[in-house]
């Protein structure tokens, strides 16, 4: 049974106040810190797409415990770019426990054979090569942890620090993070860039459904373009509000 939620503080209220722990006032980083040494320690996993920012908030992972397990979702429609850098990227920051999760082969060759299913239907493509994979590989875990941004489009503008998703505790202690912060961590670190990111690609995804953002454009802006779809449904949280009361997002 996963911990109680109780074993962190609540998320942000409406006055977007942070969560407090002992008192004092809990930002990203020390959230992060909290959750993989003292709230979850071996029942925490980080979920990465090794995409245009992710180098970031695993190299924060990587220096509180690179052998935290982190869950790339290897859906085979990656550019081949992504492939490379998560082999890269791992080994230039030293994780020791990164895990490629790949969805059902029985379920793509009965409804996925020929690899275009994001053509006529992106939200079942994700649902199999991404949704059902990562459930399965999240269930040994009581949380995870995400690096999603409240900057990176109008539908993130009110991401919490803390969410609760199918039971399980959800964090995202980047979420106040700006561009400009984390092009400094980039360049303070000595980060290697996603081989995209330089043709502006913002945010990289699956080959087929994520193109190159044009200037002023939310940083989403090319996943899914021209279409209502805006995540790939593993994105689907419940608030937790300061009084323990959940609901949808």
């Amino acid at each position: 049974m996963p911990s109680p939620v109780r074993s962190l503080p609540p998320p942000p209220a409406a006055s977007g106040a942070r969560p407090a722990l002992g008192g004092a006032p809990l930002d990203g980083l020390a959230l992060l810190r909290h959750a993989l040494t003292v709230a979850f320690p071996g029942r925490i996993a980080v979920v990465s797409s090794f995409g245009a920012e992710s180098a970031v908030l695993l190299a924060l992972v990587a220096e509180i415990d690179p052998a935290t397990p982190v869950l790339f979702l290897e859906t085979g429609q990656h550019f081949p770019e992504t492939l490379a850098y998560r082999r890269q990227l791992a080994a230039h920051l030293g994780l020791s426990d990164v895990r490629d999760i790949t969805p059902d082969p029985a379920t793509l060759a009965r409804d996925d054979p020929a690899g275009q299913l994001w053509h006529f239907d992106p939200d079942a493509c994700c649902a199999r090569r991404k949704v059902a994979p990562l459930a399965a590989a999240l269930a040994p875990f009581d949380a995870w942890v995400n690096g999603r941004k409240r900057f990176q489009a109008s539908t993130r503008a009110s991401l919490p620090l803390i969410e609760v998703a199918s039971g399980k505790v959800k964090l995202n202690p980047l979420a106040e993070w700006d561009a400009a912060r984390i092009a400094v961590e980039f360049t303070a670190r000595a980060l290697p860039p996603h081989p995209l990111a330089v043709r502006d690609y913002r945010s990289i995804g699956c080959a087929p459904c994520t193109r190159a953002t044009a200037p002023g454009e939310d940083a989403r802006a090319g996943r899914w373009s021209g279409q209502i779809k805006t995540e790939c449904g593993i994105h689907v949280p419940e608030y937790i509000s300061p009084a323990g009361h959940r609901g949808r997002q």
